[in-house]
């Protein structure tokens, strides 16, 4: 009988080979994102053992339709951007354009394309760690405020290792003083709300890609 792989042996970390070489800062984005989805994993199989079922699965939507509030960091920013007009292809890329053009702030988040995730490779940590257990949300739902007891926890010190690996990004690379902003917290005052930023540069630049093109 053939054993179910764990969420933790599931995990794989994206890979551009071609774009990590011309993009230092990308590596930097995929090797902190591999290791906040191990932290996640790791945290899942933990709540699975006690019984715990997640009730988040392929295809649920709710907190990209729900949330209005989610962090997002200048270097994750450049990962979604850079994937959005770098990688997406043919109808998926045409929707996203025309929904980043016209989005404002209370919209329901830009990168939600027919149920699904755009640039889910390159979705924020905020988005990575959200996990709920138990019953799939109701329609409006935010279960961080509704029932907090079934949210699953946000994985503090792997996080703490990706912003680790991140903070070259920011032109910070003495590692006295990256460990001191890790231990003080003070990277969160670079985040920024992925619902106040100007998508609709980002609609230009694909835009201007794609006239390239033909």
């Amino acid at each position: 009988m053939k054993k179910n792989k764990s969420a933790s042996e599931k995990v794989k970390r994206f890979s551009f080979p071609e774009d990590e070489k011309k993009l230092p800062w990308l590596r930097l984005l995929l090797e902190g994102y591999f290791i906040v989805d191990k932290g996640v994993a790791k945290a899942i199989d933990s709540e699975q053992k006690k019984g715990r079922k997640p009730a988040c699965s392929k295809g649920c939507s709710h907190c990209c339709s729900t949330h209005k509030d989610i962090p997002i960091y200048p270097l994750e920013i450049a990962g979604v951007s850079w994937y959005a007009a770098e990688q997406l292809k043919e109808t998926e890329r045409e929707t996203l354009k025309k929904q980043l053009a016209v989005f404002k702030k209370n919209d329901t988040c830009p990168f939600l394309v027919e149920g699904s995730c755009a640039v889910h490779p390159m979705r924020p940590m905020a988005c990575r760690q959200f996990n709920v257990f138990g019953i799939p949300c109701g329609e409006g739902e935010d279960p961080y405020y509704s029932r907090r007891q079934d949210v699953m926890e946000p994985v503090k010190k792997h996080v703490d290792q990706a912003f680790l690996v991140m903070l070259p990004f920011y032109g910070i690379d003495k590692e006295p003083e990256q460990i001191k902003i890790i231990e003080t917290g003070a990277f969160h005052r670079m985040v920024k709300e992925l619902h106040g930023c100007n998508w609709k540069e980002l609609a230009e630049r694909m835009e201007r890609l794609d006239r390239k093109k033909f």
